[in-house]
């Protein structure tokens, strides 16, 4: 019998997933773990940083490809991507297109060279080959707070991306949800903490726990090995989707024409009202289809917050809503059948900005968009996400380091288009998924970054297989664990190796790095775990920036290091400088005209390539403006100067 002074809940609340999904998602955690046990027991007896951070360098086809691919199919590839999918529909194929030739660029640039100069130099993460390339102290210390600033923000995106997974999973479990009822009790009135909703808080700790544990036991070959398992979960989890999504919408060609037909919906604001006051709490749960009477007639809305009226009253605060605008989802769509008649006062309405009213906006160029007049994608940054995505992911360190620790030519060329075909099967389905989810899930855009988890419970149940479910969901978790395990341990390496034992105590033994190692990707998980709590609306967006940032920062000063042996250590900082400074500015630019996390668009182009300029002329000009590297480190990593 339920507490008489416990909240009424009222509202359909999340899909959820069944018991038998719980068990074959569990089942995958176990295989998890277990691998970090195996990859611990073969950390004993080796040196360990190098084991720990590399691998060994001496990883073959299979764990080369499949730990570059993971690493990158991360949150964003498999929630925040979907979620600007479902938005803005169709021109998300123009946005993501390049990212077919990612490991051509990515891979052909740079990585062949790169490991060469890394065994020459004896280096084991990235600012340690700019270091040992140019002998700088300076340098390699620059390197390392970049890259720990800029990956910060990537881990926070796949946190969030973790915690909202899991809170999809576990919706519909009785003891989750006693769970969550505790966390709101314990945590209202906290500052900072208690402005998350509980149950994204308590999903977000279980997804912090497990990811943290096994990347700091197992180390680098522990995440290798998992990138292994996990990139084969993804690929077959998508196609999956792929197959159960088109016989469920009754095929592409019907999907299209129904989205043709769809108007983008309205944000807004509302007051519910009981007809009659309750002796308790009375919650409206997030996700609940209610209703509404309108000047033109009947509609439906979408609870996107949790709504409170409080004992003893009929009025809640102001709601966040969702209104839907096309007619057709409107007769459709049912409402939630609540235990209590709860009625609707809309007190406020923000349509789109570009596409309000209009049909044919999700499959069409520029795409709908709630807060730009543009439209999502203009055809200038179309083109340079066309050169961000391949350009930008050959200057990601998480890459770099992966081609640091592949062991010969033959393994990286078979990698190189085995990564290809691979992103291929990921990427444009992901398209085609989401697409039709706007047909099969509607309105939710009350909380867009969901998507996934939400589209792989509706699928297995209409289906009628639920402990699928679990397996699909394993595929966008196994993208967030392969890229926060990666992250982890490159801000990991980069304080423990690049500044402690390189700066501070050179003489340190194995035990005290060991201790430090696991003590500082600890320390970095629980910090990002502090920051998501409030994220932006968005998590794509957090991968944008940091993506771009470091791609600004590294790509160039990476290349010329690499590749021209006049390059100095000068021309190196002040390319990092500048093409981080430019990536920064254009962001606070952005933030400053629109009041929210967003860059400034000059001219109309993705701000990578104002990075990349920058940085390209910085690196020149101050090179060319000193002296050039020494003779001994030409000879070192060229040759005999000609």
């Amino acid at each position: 019998m339920p507490d008489p002074l416990s909240p009424l809940l009222l509202g359909a609340g999340e899909s959820g997933a069944t018991n038998s999904a719980l068990i074959s998602f569990g089942i995958y955690l176990l295989g998890v773990f277990f691998i970090a046990w195996l990859s611990a027991r073969v950390l004993k007896g080796k040196e360990f940083l190098s084991e720990y951070f590399l691998g060994s360098r001496n990883l073959g086809m299979w764990a080369f490809a499949l730990t570059f691919a993971a690493t990158n199919a991360s949150g964003g590839s498999f929630m925040g991507f979907p979620s600007l999918i479902y938005t803005h529909g169709w021109v998300l194929a123009l946005w993501i297109g390049s990212y077919m030739i990612v490991p051509l660029v990515t891979m052909g640039l740079l990585a062949k060279r790169l490991n060469q100069v890394a065994r020459t130099a004896g280096a084991i993460t990235v600012p340690e080959v700019l270091r040992e390339r140019f002998d700088s102290k300076r340098l390699g210390m620059l390197a390392t707070l970049l890259l720990t600033f800029f990956m910060f923000f990537y881990l926070l995106a796949q946190f969030k991306a973790g915690s909202h997974i899991l809170s999809t999973l576990l919706a519909n479990v009785p003891l989750y949800q006693s769970a969550v009822a505790w966390v709101a009790g314990i945590t209202t009135d906290l500052p900072w903490i208690g402005n998350s909703e509980p149950d994204y808080l308590l999903s977000l700790m279980v997804f912090a726990v497990t990811v943290i544990l096994y990347t700091a036991y197992g180390g680098f070959r522990a995440v290798v090995w998992t990138d292994v398992m996990q990139g084969l979960v993804m690929v077959v989890g998508v196609i999956v989707m792929l197959f159960l999504v088109l016989s469920q919408v009754g095929g592409l060609g019907n999907a299209t024409r129904q989205l043709a037909r769809m108007t983008p919906p309205e944000h807004g604001q509302a007051i519910l009202r009981l007809a009659k006051a309750q002796d308790r709490d009375v919650v409206v749960r997030k996700g609940t289809w209610l209703r509404t009477q309108t000047s033109d007639g009947t509609g439906i809305v979408r609870t996107a917050s949790v709504a409170v009226i409080p004992a003893k009253s009929t009025v809640s605060e102001s709601v966040a809503i969702l209104k839907i605008t096309t007619p057709e989802e409107i007769e459709k769509i049912q409402p939630d059948v609540l235990e209590l008649e709860v009625a609707v006062e809309i007190t406020e309405l923000t349509p789109y900005r570009r596409g309000a009213g209009q049909r044919g906006v999700y499959v069409s160029a520029p795409g709908p968009d709630p807060k730009n007049e543009t439209g999502f994608l203009s055809f200038g940054m179309a083109m340079s996400f066309f050169v961000f995505w391949a350009f930008g992911g050959a200057g990601q360190p998480s890459n770099m380091v992966r081609q640091m620790a592949f062991n010969n030519t033959a393994t990286f060329k078979r990698s190189m288009v085995m990564v290809v075909f691979y992103y291929s099967l990921i990427y444009f389905p992901l398209v085609l998924i989401f697409c039709c989810a706007r047909v099969l899930l509607p309105g939710m855009e009350a909380d867009a970054d969901r998507i996934m988890p939400e589209m792989a419970t509706a699928l297995t149940a209409a289906a009628g297989y639920p402990w699928l479910a679990g397996f699909l969901i394993a595929a966008p978790f196994a993208a967030v664990m392969s890229s926060v395990d990666s992250f982890l341990l490159m801000v990991s390496s980069g304080l423990v190796r690049d500044i402690y034992q390189r700066n501070i105590n050179p003489n340190s033994s194995e035990k005290t790095l060991s201790r430090l190692s696991y003590a500082v990707t600890a320390l970095a998980g629980i910090g990002a775990v502090l920051a998501v709590l409030n994220p932006p609306e968005y998590l794509q967006n957090l991968i944008v920036f940091a993506t771009g940032g470091l791609a600004g920062g590294f790509l160039v000063p990476m290349a010329l290091a690499l590749y021209w042996p006049r390059f100095n250590a000068a021309g190196a900082v002040a390319g990092m400088l500048s093409g981080c400074g430019t990536h920064l500015l254009l962001y606070i630019a952005g933030y400053m005209m629109e009041g929210r996390f967003t860059v400034y668009q000059f001219l109309g182009v993705q701000p990578f390539i104002w990075d990349l300029l920058g940085s390209a002329l910085m690196s020149v000009a101050f090179t060319l403006a000193g002296p050039p590297s020494p003779d001994r480190l030409v000879e070192k990593f060229f040759g005999k100067r000609s």
